[in-house]
């Protein structure tokens, strides 16, 4: 008998509904002093993925391969686990997995044109030295505001600091912006997150904006020397959703965190806006310097913001976005951190314009203890494999690939003695409808294979799980637990367990000692 869909999401997960948690609203509490023992022992905080020692981290920043080196900087707040004082924190890699903290790189400058605040940016390699130019901001009236969001009032311009030291440890900064102001008479709703690239004998570079009431706009400039800059056109614009927000983002009316890179004959734009990151891939015209989008969609439907990409030492485009926090300031405060860095994504855009990622393969070093379904006739022998396929102490990794073709298919992840109760993630497909998926009840856009194989992939942290689904349909996951231990995470699956070709699920080792990811 095939089942409707609501009797199928009752079987898979219990007759509870599914709860999804609102992004978190960041303000500036007072600072909760949290020890270092208290911080490693806190089971929701997560043990692949990186994040500061402590205290608040959001967007990637910068993220380059140098002298043989990976090299992330972050927005940081040193000052305690909640937004503001935004700082570069500095971490360092040899695979992108295993990471050591070094020293702040960017501090605001009082007086300077970052006494504010040292925003997002993003690095480049010139000649000996890397160079990164970066959104600074300072407090201003309202009436000379680029930043007016109902919480702030801050005035931004593009800023310039170079290194050329083997560690990227030493860092001078240009004393003037350059480039002060966005362009005479526009009436931006933003002017941040500036993405330079050589083409050529320019710099090309652009800065994520907007206009209120019309939409959020990319802004093109080019560059002889980055230090001076000309601003050509927009790169390409797009409308809002019309609603009456005090934030121009939350109105679609600013386009913040844009990134714009080749991949093949290509090209991908990605920005941040609603709550969401954004992916568009298409054509760059060479002459006119305009961007052709061929496809959209949405980069992550889940807690995922701000991504941005860098090259790595064999030239594959790699993403990485900030995973924030859901749950209620005051908890994540008290905890002493809050966000951490995604994995490495590598994307590569197929032969529709649609654009695809999978996990850095260095990430597979981590994987210990395999087990995989021995996969039978027998309904019963499967269900009874599965029920004791666990993943102990929420640290692992599960692939599952399935061609379903009898009715609904489901798969949900559960912490221990919840098996009827609420789940942490849940994935439904009804082979009916091949170019959708439902995530914890999101229909979330799906490109099938010629083979109609669905491949769900999940990677379990803490307290994320980053799912996808046949390499185009990316969810990252917040859930949190009380106690002072992290459960054993449990699968289940509903539906025809005959029809699965492949269950495999792993244990992932720590890059660190006691969850502090150096």
């Amino acid at each position: 008998m095939t089942l409707n869909r609501r009797d199928f999401l009752i079987k898979l997960i219990g007759a509870t509904s599914v709860t999804v948690l609102s992004q978190c609203t960041l303000l500036h509490p007072l600072l909760a002093s949290v020890s270092p023992a208290n911080l490693a022992t806190d089971p929701r905080r997560p043990q692949f993925h990186l994040l500061p020692a402590a205290n608040w981290m959001n967007d990637p920043n910068g993220p380059i391969y140098w002298n043989g080196q990976y090299h992330m900087f972050y927005q940081y707040n040193p000052n305690g686990a909640f937004w503001g004082d935004m700082h570069w924190g500095h971490a360092i890699s040899a695979d992108m997995v295993h990471w050591r903290h070094l020293p702040i790189a960017l501090t605001p400058t009082p007086g300077g044109p970052d006494s504010a605040g040292c925003f997002s940016g993003t690095s480049v390699i010139d000649g000996d030295r890397v160079v990164v130019i970066y959104t600074g901001v300072v407090s201003s009236p309202e009436d000379e505001a680029t930043i007016r969001d109902g919480l702030h009032s801050l005035k931004e311009s593009q800023c310039l600091a170079f290194s050329s030291d083997k560690d990227l440890r030493t860092w001078t900064k240009d004393p003037q912006p350059v480039i002060a102001m966005p362009p005479a008479g526009m009436g931006v709703s933003g002017f941040r997150d500036p993405v330079p690239w050589r083409h050529g004998e320019w710099w090309y570079m652009v800065v994520g904006s907007g206009i209120r009431g019309k939409g959020g706009a990319v802004l093109l400039y080019r560059s002889r020397n980055l230090r001076h800059w000309d601003y050509l056109h927009l790169l390409t614009q797009g409308n809002g959703n019309g609603k009456n927000a005090t934030n121009p983002v939350d109105s679609g009316d600013m386009w913040e965190c844009p990134d714009f890179f080749p991949i093949g004959e290509k090209h991908v734009l990605i920005h941040s806006a609603e709550g969401k990151a954004y992916w568009q891939a298409g054509v760059f015209d060479p002459e006119q310097l305009i961007f052709l989008p061929e496809q959209n969609g949405v980069l992550d439907y889940g807690s995922f913001y701000a991504p941005k990409t860098q090259l790595d030492e064999h030239q594959n485009r790699v993403l990485w976005g900030w995973i924030p926090e859901t749950r209620p300031l005051e908890e994540y405060r008290a905890s002493g951190w809050a966000g951490m860095m995604s994995l490495p994504r590598i994307l590569t855009v197929d032969e529709k314009s649609n654009l695809c990622m999978t996990i850095a393969p260095a990430v597979e070093k981590l994987r210990q203890s395999p087990r995989t379904l021995q996969i039978s006739n027998s309904e019963e022998q499967n269900q009874d494999q599965i029920a004791r396929m666990h993943v102990k102490n929420c640290c692992g990794e599960i692939l599952c690939t399935a061609k379903p073709a009898s009715g609904m298919f489901g798969l949900s992840l559960f912490g221990n003695g919840e098996a009827n109760g609420t789940p942490w993630l849940t994935v439904e497909y009804d082979p009916a409808q091949p170019d959708q998926l439902r995530l914890d009840e999101k229909p979330v856009s799906l490109h099938p294979s010629k083979t109609r194989e669905l491949e769900l992939h999940f990677y379990i942290d803490g307290s994320v799980i980053e799912a996808f689904v046949n390499k185009r349909a990316a969810y990252t996951k917040r859930f949190y637990y009380d106690g002072s231990l992290a459960p054993q995470l449990n699968i289940k699956v509903g539906g025809m367990t005959t029809e699965i070709s492949n269950l495999s699920t792993w244990q992932l080792a720590p890059i660190s000692i006691k969850r502090l990811t150096t």
